[in-house]
């Protein structure tokens, strides 16, 4: 059908094979499937109300849109579809066609000459101005115009239409014979799938103006709203690339296709198509028909902006600031002050690194706010809060700012800001070390329903925002040891965002930090290890610190020094306090590894100032767990358990289960190296209630499935009971400790030298 297509009779496109730019001179011309479809609408016409139910003509009343808007199809797929919605039409429909395609050419000519009788009449069948009105105006024009030539090279393309859905139809019976027999249904469809995938490309050609209207419409909005449903990027493409073979000029295909390439991250690609988009808005005259000269610098200076967008996306800033500003040049020049603000809130974005960035974000909102842009002034106000968020400011304060942004946001139903809000919120609450608050958040966005309306099937809400608190949820749920609800959540996100989606990266790195957290509890650093190249492609930041923790827990000390002073150094710079904090504590970790827990204390007064200054709680705790393990070390076990008294509540309420269980246990080291100098009753009572915060803290690290620590604690209780006289319990924890002291191996340092 490709090469009917490309002939000459029904095509307003081509002459003497060259294709002219005026390519939607004829919004539509006549094809096989639109005289399906014309059937079709005339036995819904002749049809009598009796005949087909209420339901089957509501079913059929919606089945028409698509099929008058959309590309054309194959007769056998036309068929399926009619018979899911009234089986009886279904059949007559078919045997209209097939007399027309087996009969002669006058049939095809009558047919033609009674679809004008539909509008004949005091009552008739269709009104000229409604939808199907419209269509059969449109072929009976396009009909009327053909020459004789053109009307015998489409009966002939009717006759062949009409017998590759035949063979099409015989084959789909022969295929659910051979599927029932074998019992293979899942490859039998794959097979179908395929040919039906292989027939459509066959028989597509070029759509008129409002199929490929439609098509890009569709597309724009299933990218927007659910990218599962739209077609893959490569498939897209090719749909992209026939369709501007037959018009190059036609800007919104680029756009498209611009949008396309950013799926897959190409950015040769992407900005190809983005800079012949705008060519081909400056040439077609779009803009300037409406705008007169204005239209033209409208689309230079929106061109310039966007490209600083798009290298700003792939981290090309020197580019980015380059092509930002051109834009605010020709916007000066033209006294936009809509683009200028835009222009502005991206000079924030490629220099929120500079401390007096807040100046500039704050002037951006006011401006915002001044020229009635509410989605800018909200972004803005997001931005703000982020910022200050990081620069440890009161929780309260934040949550303020964000209830006048969501204000906007309701009030002009800014729907994608509204989730983005929430998110925020999920973040900042989890960067404070407010987990509870963080949960609460996560779902309050996953259970709301979009303010857009979208398509039934489609799912709502596939943005950013929503895999983001996703990844939160699970990376929560992975902290309490929740590990198959965490990968419940991963499962969701795979389905809902997969692999060659854009937002994509942000489950495939909560995932792989979930799996390498579990190999370390585990005392898997092989699999660790061989998990850290996974995040480093994902975050480079994180993935260097997470080589270095294999490498301090393969006793690879100076190897995890320098690394670890190297990160610090970067993170410095760049004012990363959070990383900051962590590698802190991680080369703390290494001195009192090392036995210098004196050059360790130090470092953690550091870290625990950032935190407290920060605000950061989790971290903070962590930090005075520590500096608590210090104390203790240095043989001060008592100001280390008043220490922990006031840092335990944090903890136990929003810290993880692993932080709790290692919180528990230096309780009990403590107790029990305070009590090594108290009389033997009131030593044997902290000993038991050592034992129980051993329990406890066991309980917890069974969650998580960390045997390392599960090890000490019962190597820990076993001494405890020995001192205690417990005989069977002593034993019974020593069985388990040779067992799991076989399979990991041991490092560290003495849990305690003298009890």
């Amino acid at each position: 059908m490709a090469s009917v297509h490309e002939s000459l009779y029904f095509n307003p496109m081509m002459t003497n094979g060259v294709v002219h730019a005026n390519v939607f001179g004829i919004k539509d011309w006549v094809t096989p499937y639109k005289i399906a479809v014309l059937v079709l609408l005339n036995e819904m016409g002749r049809t009598g109300e009796g005949a087909v139910s209420l339901m089957e003509r509501r079913r059929l009343n919606q089945l028409l849109l698509p099929l008058l808007q959309g590309p054309d199809i194959t007769l056998s797929k036309l068929y399926k579809l009619i018979e899911e919605s009234c089986p009886q039409l279904a059949n007559s429909v078919q045997i209209r066609i097939k007399l027309m395609a087996e009969g002669e050419l006058k049939d095809m000519e009558q047919f033609f000459d009674d679809l004008s009788d539909s509008f004949s009449g005091t009552e008739p069948e269709v009104h000229k101005t409604s939808v199907v009105g419209l269509f059969l105006r449109h072929m009976i024009l396009a009909y009327s115009k053909l020459s004789f030539s053109q009307v015998f090279k489409l009966y002939t393309a009717l006759q062949q239409y009409f017998q590759n859905g035949e063979k099409k139809t015989m084959e789909d019976a022969d295929m659910e014979l051979a599927s029932r027999e074998e019992g293979e249904r899942k490859m039998e469809k794959e097979e179908l799938d395929v040919s039906i995938r292989e027939e459509e490309v066959s028989c597509s050609g070029p759509l008129s103006q409002k199929q490929a209207e439609f098509f890009l419409s569709q597309q724009a909005s299933l990218l927007k709203n659910d990218e599962t449903k739209a077609l893959t990027p490569a498939s897209l493409q090719k749909e992209l690339n026939n369709l501007l073979k037959f018009n190059p000029d036609f800007a919104e295909a680029h756009y498209l296709s611009y949008l396309n390439n950013l799926r897959v991250q190409d950015v040769f690609s992407s900005t190809h198509s983005l800079l012949h988009y705008f060519d081909r808005l400056i040439l077609t005259g779009a803009e300037s028909k409406s705008n007169g000269e204005e239209g033209y610098g409208r689309s230079l200076r929106y061109a310039a902006l966007n490209l600083a967008a798009l290298h700003c996306r792939f981290g090309h800033y020197q580019q980015a600031e380059l092509a930002l500003q051109e834009a605010i040049r020709i916007a000066q020049e033209s006294n936009d002050h809509v683009c200028l603000q835009h222009c502005l809130s991206w000079l924030y974005v490629l220099g929120q690194k500079r401390s007096d960035s807040y100046v500039l974000l704050e002037h951006s909102v006011k401006k915002a706010v001044h020229f009635g842009l509410p989605y800018l002034a909200s972004l803005g106000i997001q931005s703000l809060v982020q910022q200050r968020a990081f620069a440890g400011k009161t929780a309260n304060k934040l949550m303020d700012a964000l209830k006048d942004s969501d204000l906007l946001h309701w009030k002009h139903s800014l729907s994608e800001l509204i989730d983005i809000s929430i998110a925020q919120k999920t973040a900042i609450w989890r960067l404070y070390g407010r987990s509870t608050m963080a949960l609460q958040q996560a779902q309050m966005l996953l259970s709301m329903n979009s303010l857009e309306s979208v398509n039934a099937g489609v799912q709502q809400n596939n943005t950013e925002s929503f895999a983001v608190a996703l990844c939160h949820l699970a990376e929560l749920h992975a902290e309490q040891g929740c590990f198959a609800a965490a990968s419940e959540v991963l499962k969701h996100l795979k389905e809902r965002f997969p692999p060659n989606s854009q937002h994509a990266q942000l489950w495939m790195l909560c995932d792989q930090k979930i799996q390498f957290d579990r190999a370390m509890n585990d005392g898997k650093y092989h699999l660790a290890d061989s998990l850290v190249t996974g995040i480093t492609a994902l975050n480079s930041i994180e993935g260097v610190y997470r080589k270095a923790i294999v490498l301090q827990a393969q006793n690879q000390m100076s190897e995890a020094h320098k690394l670890l002073q190297k990160l610090l150094i970067h993170c410095q710079r760049t004012r990363n306090t959070e990383m900051v904090i962590s590698v802190l504590l991680s080369v703390a970790e290494l001195y009192w590894r090392s036995s210098s827990p004196t050059i360790a204390l130090p470092v953690l007064l550091q870290a625990l100032a950032l935190s407290k200054e920060y605000r950061l709680q989790h971290l903070a705790s962590e930090t005075v767990l520590n500096l608590a393990f210090a104390q203790l070390i240095l043989g001060i076990p008592e100001q280390a358990l008043s220490l922990l008294h006031m840092a335990i509540e944090p903890i136990l309420a929003d810290g993880a289960v692993l932080d709790k269980g290692r919180a528990m246990f230096l309780v009990a080291k403590c107790q029990v190296a305070s009590a090594a100098s108290c009389e033997p009753l009131k030593k044997a009572e902290a000993l038991e209630a050592a034992i129980e915060n051993l329990n406890e803290a066991k309980n917890y690290f069974a969650k998580v499935d960390c045997k390392e620590q599960i090890r000490d604690v019962v190597y820990f209780q076993a001494r405890l009971y020995h001192t205690l006289g417990k005989t069977q319990e002593r034993n019974r924890c020593a069985m388990l400790f040779r067992q799991l002291h076989q399979d990991l191996p041991f490092h560290g340092v003495p849990l305690i030298n003298l009890l």
